[in-house]
This record gives structure tokens, C-alpha cells and sequence, in this order.
């Protein structure tokens, strides 16, 4: 019999853990790993189209750019290259492509010391689905009005 597989759970990582454990959690990583950058990337809780992950949590060069993290994270949802999805910092801020975890870190860390982000399809940011007339598969497999 296989082994059973592991379901991520649906509550919000902060909602899991309590601050002082999360804090605990990090000090231990930090003292471990002091040229990585813990990270907790969790899917938009309203998100209906883009997979769930198979983990929440990420130990991330200091030096990694936004754009090598993002693909990382592309790859770990599979997606196809017609699939487009948005990373949001502290669930409201899409930051700069160029910037390292380094400096994400020291301008977006929460009180706890992870960063988090939320991922999510394009479609959660103002555009409609089926009443929109299709885009030729440019923007993936889901149509979007624009303006």
C-alpha cells in the first residue's frame, strides 16, 4: 500500500502556528542557515484555476533574484509556458524582478522574520472569464478583458 499522500493544509501558515513558534522557527533557521532567507509562499485564498504546492515553505539564497525565486516557483506548480500567475509580497506588493531575497528581506520581512507571499493568477486582478472574447492563447488558457 503507498504511502498516503501529504495534502497541504488550507489554513494560512500564521493561522497554523503561533507567533512565538514561528518566531522560534525562524531564529532556528537563521542561526542554521545564515545566508538563507525563510519563505512562506501560499496560494490566493479566493485562487480557483492555479495548483496548490507542495509546500509552503522555502530556504532561499540570499542572493537569488525575484525572477530566478518566481521561476522556481513556476516550475514546482507546472505550469504551462502560456500560464501566467502574479507574486505578491506581504499579499499586496508585486516587487521588482531585480531585487535579491537579500534586500525583499530587509524591506518586507514580517515580525516574525519570514517573508510572505501569495501567489495567483492574473485573472484575480480585475480581469473576467467567460464573458471576455478569447486572446489567441497569449495569456493562457482562460480569457481577459483589456482595457
Amino acid at each position: 500500500m503507498p504511502p498516503p499522500q501529504k495534502i497541504p493544509s488550507l489554513r494560512p501558515f500564521k493561522q497554523r502556528k503561533s507567533l512565538a513558534t514561528r518566531q522560534e522557527e525562524v531564529a532556528g533557521i537563521r542561526a542554521k542557515f545564515p545566508n538563507k532567507i525563510p519563505v512562506i509562499v501560499e496560494r490566493y485564498p479566493r485562487e480557483k484555476f492555479l495548483p496548490l504546492l507542495d509546500k509552503t515553505k522555502f530556504l532561499v539564497p540570499q542572493e537569488l533574484t525575484m525572477t530566478q525565486f518566481l521561476s522556481i516557483i513556476r516550475s514546482r506548480m507546472v505550469l504551462r509556458a502560456t500560464e501566467a500567475f502574479y507574486l505578491l509580497v506581504n499579499n499586496k506588493s508585486l516587487v521588482s524582478m531585480s531585487m535579491t531575497m537579500a534586500e525583499i528581506y530587509r524591506d518586507y520581512k514580517d515580525e516574525d522574520g519570514f517573508v510572505y507571499m501569495t501567489y495567483a493568477s492574473q485573472e484575480m486582478f480585475g480581469c473576467l472569464g467567460s464573458a471576455a472574447p478569447r486572446d489567441g492563447g497569449l495569456l493562457g488558457d482562460r480569457p481577459c478583458n483589456h482595457l
